[in-house]
């Protein structure tokens, strides 16, 4: 998912007239931190102009009476408070634009992630996602910080620019010159640096990827005491992070600031030997020569800043080159449908369907089977079959290379998703729980849930049992993943968070297996209680259990090879027969 291609100036253009777009809806914080810079540019000129005037008018001639001393004292100090009341201003304006336009591409971040198919999360390390969604924005916040000083930068130049060529034309024009060396270098450094931050912010992004993978199977890790090779994979990836570092330090230190430090000397130098010729020919006032120097910091202090920072900037485009990469993906989320279609009976049919996560290597090779309403159809077969791609097209998960699904007679492609999710309900084999109370868990954070409706989910499953004898009931807070339960109690959760809906369709992918005989003889009873009408589909872990199916499909090589009931497949005495067999087999 890393984009390595090469960040040319065209690129880096586009990525900056997109993030000001970004930064559009907020422009009048940024407006208002501009004029802000603006003015403070005026009062830095204003400053060293008053001190010329005290010097050349008033301590040249002898002894300075005590009223205007204190009349200058006062009118500095007056420009000092402005010159901080514009700074406060300016900086706050700034970094609140910059924080909310920040806040604004998360969301449009995380929004996208969210609408992304599941392919996309088959194919993308979950450290990588969050590298993205979190570091690379964090990033930018620092990017329009120097964005800001860059504004204060170009302001100051002009300002001071223009009173240099009053006093001096000559060293105003030799100054200028100086930061056109500055800027050459600018380039190349950025010419060198940008590469390396690409690498530097993908690695880091491995970095994440390695952690995250670690810490959520650390059970494992420890299990098979991988722990060294796992701290030298991720030691490996950490050295060369650090070299990548080191070479974009070892840029900063020698192409920014001491950059501009000798330029500064230099500048110092010229102007000290300009005015000290001249003054062999005609007498030159203290004040002129100070206010030139105060010019020429105003010049070059805030470029010092700008250098000092500029690292910031090549990190920050290539963040948001990431970020935006990841925005442009297409979403892999199947198309909504424009009709307000709803779904009546829940009957399912396949017709001649074949998919293929690669398209070129199907796992389904036309597949067509029937569910009648209130039927209870069992898929079989040994893992690699096809049995979860089937609830995973069903689901339009993913979506099929050829072939027809139907419901009500009508194409699966024309429903809302939000209807097709609402009526069919799917439980996996192991169940996802949120940090949260079971209630909310039950009812998906849906804060108008209605607690009855919580209570007779758990109760149909057989739930509430264990919930009521907890200290809180319902209200429990449960932990991350929820490590407070047992695995059975999580998935019974998870199954009555799936009856809350009254789905028209139950699907098991399955379900049952992390559950004992015990409880999942009484989920089974208590679905088939629900409703009559209730169409359900299971895939099978224990033959045992699916033997009252209505129908029980056998899936070999991503084929149905056998149909029928328990009975009827067993007198055949073929693949599903030696599958019961070879079971029953394991259990003994």
């Amino acid at each position: 998912m890393d984009n390595q291609t090469k960040l040319t100036r065209q690129k880096q253009a586009v990525v900056l007239r997109r993030l000001f777009k970004a930064a559009r809806p907020f422009w009048w914080q940024f407006a208002l931190a501009i004029v802000m810079a603006v003015a403070l540019s005026v009062v830095n000129l204003l400053l060293p102009r008053l001190i010329q005037y005290y010097i050349d008018h008033y301590l040249r001639h002898g002894p300075v009476l005590v009223k205007w001393i204190v009349l200058f004292a006062g009118i500095y100090f007056g420009l000092t408070i402005i010159q901080a009341l514009l700074q406060f201003v300016e900086a706050y304006s700034f970094a609140v634009g910059s924080e909310r336009t920040l806040e604004s591409l998360r969301e449009r971040l995380a929004r996208h992630v969210y609408s992304l198919g599941i392919r996309f999360f088959d194919e993308t390390p979950v450290g990588e996602i969050v590298s993205r969604v979190t570091n690379d924005t964090k990033t930018l916040y620092d990017f329009w910080n120097l964005i800001l000083y860059l504004v204060v930068a170009v302001t100051g130049l002009v300002a001071a620019f223009v009173a240099m060529l009053m006093v001096s034309p000559p060293l105003a024009w030799l100054t200028l010159g100086l930061l056109l060396v500055i800027l050459l270098l600018t380039r190349w450094y950025q010419k060198l640096s940008v590469p390396v931050y690409q690498r530097a912010r993908a690695s880091l992004s491995r970095l994440n990827t390695r952690l995250n993978e670690a810490l959520s199977g650390i059970e494992v890790i420890q299990q098979f005491g991988q722990q060294k090779r796992q701290e030298e994979a991720f030691n490996q990836e950490n050295t060369h992070y650090f070299d990548l570092r080191s070479r974009l330090i070892n840029y900063d230190s020698f192409l920014l600031y001491p950059i501009v430090s000798l330029m500064f000397i230099l500048a110092e130098i010229a102007t000290l030997g300009y005015f000290g010729v001249r003054s062999e020919q005609t007498m030159v006032a203290a004040g002129v020569v100070y206010a030139f120097i105060a010019y020429q910091q105003n010049f070059f202090n805030p470029l010092n800043r700008v250098m000092d920072n500029l690292a910031t900037f090549q990190e920050g485009i290539v963040a948001a080159n990431r970020v935006f990469t990841l925005l442009d993906r297409p979403t892999s989320q199947p198309k909504q449908g424009d009709e307000p279609l709803k779904i009546g009976a829940g009957r399912i049919e396949f017709r001649h369907v074949t998919f293929g996560y690669d398209p070129q290597q199907p796992v389904l090779k036309d597949i067509s089977l029937t569910v009648e309403p209130g039927q209870t159809v069992a898929l079989v077969g040994h893992t690699g079959s096809g049995k979860s791609s089937i609830i995973n097209l069903l689901m339009r998960f993913y979506e099929f290379q050829r072939g027809q699904i139907l419901i009500d007679g009508i194409d699966i492609r024309r429903y809302p998703l939000h209807e097709l999710r609402q009526r069919l309900g799917l439980v996996v084999q192991e169940p996802v729980i949120f940090y949260g109370t079971i209630a909310h868990n039950i009812g998906m954070f849906n804060a108008e849930a209605n607690p009855e409706v919580i209570r007779q989910a758990a109760q149909a499953v057989d739930a509430d049992r264990f919930i009521e004898q907890l200290p809180r009931g319902y209200q429990t807070l449960l932990g991350e993943h929820g490590g407070n339960l047992s695995v059975g109690q999580r998935q019974l959760i998870a199954f009555a968070r799936v009856m809350a809906r009254h789905p028209l369709v139950l699907i098991m992918d399955e379900a049952t297996a992390s559950v004992d005989a015990h409880t999942e003889k009484v989920i089974t009873e208590s679905i088939e209680k629900m409703s009559s009408q209730q169409t359900t589909i299971a895939i099978a872990h224990r033959l045992s259990t699916i033997q009252n199916a209505d129908q029980i499909l056998v899936l070999r090589d991503g084929q149905i090879v056998e149909r029928g009931r328990h009975a009827e497949l067993m007198a055949r005495d073929g693949y599903y027969a030696k599958l019961v067999r070879l079971q029953e087999s394991q259990e003994k």
